[in-house]
């Protein structure tokens, strides 16, 4: 599959944004509830977390949750990811992107992160060293992000199967109790990769360049 470039022009700001500082992240795509944000950030004090979830229901639950726990180091996002990430994050700010168990988009493989243009993007805003996690409880879904990994990507990976303890998110639990196969794609960005955006600064943040 040929992947065109991504469009970044495009992109409008979402409702109410806020830039961010250019310092290290990591960053969740489709929080949900915000149970692997919560788990995360209380995990790792000394990292910085910002969780975008686009279902209202869902970041409300999110932020309620972040408001009790009181955690300083979870910023939960009301937001579009594509729009939020081409407005907001530097080039090689982030150090693991967790992508948990998307929308597998059945009717749509367009749709799908590893098949978008916009996953060039992404990888820019990856630091060297660092990963993408990429979890799912569909078989399809994970060879074929395979497939995109080897042909068009060219990025090294580790397939993992997810542990029957495991219970990052509301849907991984309701899988894995389930008795599904739940797998992941640990992803690696090696020092050295390049993409057409590595020098490409947020539509909206640019004023906090180092």
């Amino acid at each position: 599959m040929q992947i065109r470039q991504f469009q970044v022009q495009r992109m409008s700001a979402p409702r109410d944004f806020q830039p961010i500082e250019n310092r290290p992240i990591d960053l969740e795509i489709g929080a949900g509830k915000g149970k692997h944000a919560v788990m995360f950030c209380e995990g790792h004090p000394q990292s910085t977390l910002y969780a975008i979830e686009r279902t209202k229901e869902k970041f409300n639950f999110m932020a309620k949750t972040h408001q009790t726990q009181a955690l300083d180091n979870l910023h939960p996002i009301h937001a579009d990811a594509i729009p939020w990430i081409t407005h907001a994050i530097f080039p090689e700010q982030v150090n693991t992107c967790f992508i948990l168990y998307p929308n597998p988009e059945p009717h749509n493989s367009a749709q799908r992160w590893l098949n978008m243009p916009f996953f060039e993007l992404l990888l820019s805003r990856v630091r060297a060293g660092g990963t993408i996690i990429l979890a799912s409880n569909i078989a399809e879904y994970i060879a074929e992000a395979e497939t995109q990994l080897n042909r068009v990507w060219q990025l090294p990976y580790v397939k993992e199967k997810i542990s029957s303890d495991s219970a990052r998110t509301h849907f991984e639990v309701k899988y894995l109790e389930r008795g599904e196969l739940c797998q992941q794609l640990v992803i690696s960005k090696p020092h050295g990769y390049h993409t057409r955006f590595d020098t490409f600064l947020p539509l909206h943040g640019k004023q906090h360049a180092e």
